[in-house]
């Protein structure tokens, strides 16, 4: 087995990065924050851009959302007014151009999608043995669409509008309401049974 160096971009939590860790690869994290994963020796603390000029076999980057997201539309006219937005695009198209043969972009439903083009795949985290529901989209270059590895029944929360949503984001594991701060920090973690496809079904190309 070929030993992989892997950049996991934009990633403080660590779940892509110790999966394939797991496997034997070369993988680091990337964050301007501190890892938040247990393993700060597989941890660079930092700006992100410099690295990508280095060889690495295989790059996948969570950029940030904030503005380039559908669910904060209702912002747009003001962040491409003041150029919050075209500073996400240009971040995130740092990724789509980089040198690197084996390239994943995560990000959510999104202006990327015409900005520059449609995801290679939509996935979900019911498709990973996860209860929650949430539309992810992988752009990728040399790599292959994940296959669902465990299809479960999403667990959701119905208020009085009729709105649905997933309950693993609106409360925490003693059933108590998490603040919007609470809900958006979890959001934004990768769900394990993602990381491990990614580890299980791209490390052998």
């Amino acid at each position: 087995m070929k030993i992989l160096k892997i950049l996991v971009a934009c990633e403080e939590s660590q779940a892509v990065t110790k999966a394939f860790r797991a496997k034997g690869h070369e993988a680091f994290s990337c964050d301007i924050e501190p890892c938040s994963g247990g393993h700060p020796e597989w941890h660079i603390q930092g700006d992100v851009v410099p690295l990508l000029d280095q060889d690495w076999d295989m790059v996948i980057a969570f950029p940030p959302c904030t503005h380039l997201a559908v669910s904060g539309a209702k912002w747009f006219k003001q962040k491409r007014e003041d150029g919050r937005q075209q500073q996400g695009i240009d971040f995130f198209m740092l990724f789509a151009n980089c040198k690197c043969p084996r390239v994943a972009i995560e990000n959510p439903i999104g202006i990327m999608s015409t900005w520059y083009r449609k995801p290679d795949q939509i996935i979900q985290p019911w498709m990973f043995g996860h209860t929650s529901r949430k539309a992810t989209c992988l752009w990728l270059k040399g790599l292959p669409p994940l296959f669902a590895t465990q299809i479960v029944e999403p667990n959701l929360y119905t208020d009085c509008n009729g709105s649905t949503y997933s309950r693993d984001y609106l409360f925490d594991e003693n059933g108590k309401w998490l603040k919007y701060r609470g809900q958006s920090k979890r959001r934004s973690k990768t769900f394990a049974g993602i990381a491990q496809a990614m580890a299980d079904q791209w490390c052998n190309l």
